[in-house]
């Protein structure tokens, strides 16, 4: 006689909170600008500088429960401005065959609430290109979204802060990553990000200087060899080294068989236990990519290679050619409104005229007081300390 499985609890309708709040699907998300960004720049900057590699990604993961997103989880590189979510974001974009099963990210909320923490000031740049605020509302909302799936650094701040010391150990995860996932019953689909630690190494970190920055908006302050460089040329402030980014796709994790417990019966005590159990799994997985692809992080012959092939675009994939590039796309896609244009990046000349139609690029390359006009016009119309 057999005997039938249990039928799985009914997934959560959305309570009128919830509903309230789907405004930001759509809010400030743009297509537009992430596909003319890609094309202008973050293609050039993939092809010489990350020259990243997705490995696994060949069949790109698809829901267990066609009504819920997945989330795509990963390792934060820490002391590093977040070009690897960029990078892998931008890499997934190109060549993913559908929109609907790339991952909208949750990002923390320090890096939306000043324009000097979008990347060379492009305003609202996180937010265009679909990120969310990671509060706790938002995180809730977004399970019901169904244009996407989502992707989160289930580290937080602690893993942004890390020092060099502690590159590839994650940091206790989210205890409401593993919530969610079993509430929805979708799975966690953890993709680990190798050599992200490397572009900015060697870099360490003081919790109490830590704790300071976030005052002003900034998550960390890395102490190491950029430290000088940040002071006498602000451009380096958004810098990447030129590490091998590689994306490695891990196995899925499914919350809800680790357990016999309803979500309802669950404690925090219980969701705090599992969020370990998946950490210890994503760490293991991780140790195994990095002794496979972490080897050697920059490859500097084939960054040689790359720029010779890539001559003509000459100086746009280093990075102090960045903060022109950035703001003269900037100019076209926000004060111009156009929507279908190319970037001359090939053409003689063609640094010197951005930076002479976007004036405003000369204080990133001022020693020590170029900071004050960035500072000026990053901290306008901030809102830091205030809830998103």
């Amino acid at each position: 006689m057999s005997t039938a499985s249990p039928t799985p609890p009914a997934l959560p309708q959305p309570p009128p909170a919830i509903r309230a709040n789907q405004h930001i699907y759509s809010d400030y998300f743009e297509a537009d600008f992430v596909h003319m960004l890609d094309a202008n720049i973050l293609q050039l900057l993939d092809r010489v500088w990350f020259r990243s590699k997705l490995v696994g990604f060949e069949d790109f993961p698809e829901r267990n429960n066609p009504e819920r997103p997945l989330i795509f989880a990963s390792n934060h590189s820490g002391m590093a401005f977040p070009w690897d979510a960029i990078v892998a974001l931008a890499h997934m974009w190109r060549t993913l065959p559908g929109q609907r099963g790339l991952p909208r990210p949750l990002s923390a909320p320090l890096l939306s609430q000043s324009t000097l923490m979008n990347p060379f000031q492009v305003k609202e740049f996180w937010k265009k290109c679909g990120c969310v605020d990671a509060t706790t509302l938002n995180f809730e909302t977004m399970m019901y979204y169904q244009d996407h799936n989502l992707m989160l650094y289930p580290e937080g701040v602690p893993g942004i802060g890390k020092g060099f010391n502690k590159k590839y150990e994650l940091q206790r995860l989210a205890s409401s990553m593993v919530r969610h996932s079993i509430t929805h019953r979708t799975d966690i689909v953890p993709f680990y990000t190798i050599n992200g630690e490397y572009l900015n190494p060697y870099a360490y970190s003081w919790e109490w200087l830590n704790n300071l920055s976030k005052k002003i908006g900034i998550p960390f302050i890395p102490i190491g060899p950029i430290v000088l460089l940040v002071l006498l040329q602000p451009w380096s402030f958004y810098m990447a080294y030129p590490a091998q980014l590689t994306f490695v796709l891990g196995s899925r994790i499914r919350p809800y068989e680790m357990t016999d417990k309803t979500p309802a019966e669950l404690t925090r005590e219980d969701y705090v236990a599992l969020s370990e159990q998946v950490r210890q799994r994503m760490q293991t997985e991780m140790d195994a990519a990095v002794a496979k692809h972490g080897q050697q992080p920059y490859r500097w012959r084939e960054l040689w290679q790359r720029m010779k092939e890539n001559w003509r675009y000459f100086p746009f994939f280093l990075p102090v050619a960045w903060p022109a590039l950035f703001q003269e796309f900037e100019r076209q896609y926000v004060r111009h409104g156009r929507r279908d244009f190319k970037l001359q990046l090939d053409k003689p000349g063609a640094w010197l005229r951005m930076v002479w139609k976007n004036p405003f690029t000369l204080a990133f390359f001022i020693p020590i007081l170029g900071w004050i006009p960035i500072a000026i016009r990053g901290y306008k119309g901030h809102r830091i300390g205030q809830k998103s």
